[in-house]
């Protein structure tokens, strides 16, 4: 299989919910594209290449159906509406003229990414396009300045301060981020990954426990060099060069 990035184009007019798709697209290890209308998705197709696109159906000018239509009749690319239009005509109508796949808004975030992974699967055979296959080239052995961790061994060990540990809860957390290092990860996702309730563990719990993790492994955890926020977009884990626990 090629170990190519996947590149998937977000045509939604609205902000906050295109920024709530690059998330959960960014979480799996894909690149995402923006685009606010169906006229400037057509501008930004000129100069990307790309293997998935998500349409909304609202959209400013053209609608996200018309375009739909249109593409699947210039291209095979994978396409899925993302739409508040969600009646079974809706529905019917918009798989019948062009798409692969139909998800209604509101939607739950493991839903979306299940079918993209099945329409990329489809569409895409050859191409590595899941999480699994970005677990598999990241790291297992971090250094975070003081601080040696083995993901595969799950330990974490400060060089300068033997007797200092992580919580069980903290070290999910490290693991969670350094799935895709470099890479910012929502609260959603965050919650998500721990199975977390979130009637009772909700986003301040995240930030708690990210302010926790801090204290341990930051020297100046005000001004954090390996855990850093992303307004609107969670958090992001940066590592020092790789280094095996002693």
């Amino acid at each position: 299989m090629l170990n190519q990035k996947v590149k998937i184009l977000i045509v939604e007019d609205d902000p906050d919910m295109a920024e709530l798709i690059c998330d959960l697209v960014e979480a799996e290890g894909w690149i995402p594209v923006t685009a606010p209308s169906a006229e400037a998705a057509q501008e930004r197709m000129q100069h990307e290449t790309v293997q998935l696109v998500l349409v909304d159906h609202n959209l400013p000018g053209l609608s996200g159906r018309a375009f739909a239509q249109r593409l699947r009749a210039q291209t095979d690319v994978g396409i899925v509406m993302v739409t508040a239009a969600g009646s079974a005509t809706d529905r019917v109508l918009g798989l019948e003229t062009a798409a692969d796949d139909y998800v209604v808004k509101p939607f739950e975030p493991n839903e979306l990414t299940a079918r993209i992974k099945a329409v990329l699967r489809r569409t895409h055979p050859q191409l590595r396009h899941d999480r699994e296959s970005e677990r598999e080239q990241a790291p297992t052995a971090l250094r975070l300045g003081e601080w040696a961790v083995d993901l595969g061994q799950r330990r974490a060990v400060c060089l300068a301060d033997p007797t200092k540990t992580l919580t069980a809860a903290e070290f999910a957390l490290l693991e969670i981020l350094a799935e895709t290092p470099n890479t910012p990860v929502s609260r959603a996702q965050i919650l998500d990954r721990m199975g977390a309730d979130s009637d009772r563990f909700v986003d301040r719990n995240v930030d708690v426990l990210v302010l926790r993790l801090r204290r341990k492994i930051e020297r100046n955890p005000d001004l954090p060099r390996h855990i850093q926020t992303r307004r609107g977009r969670g958090y992001v884990l940066h590592t020092d060069d790789a280094g095996l626990v002693p």
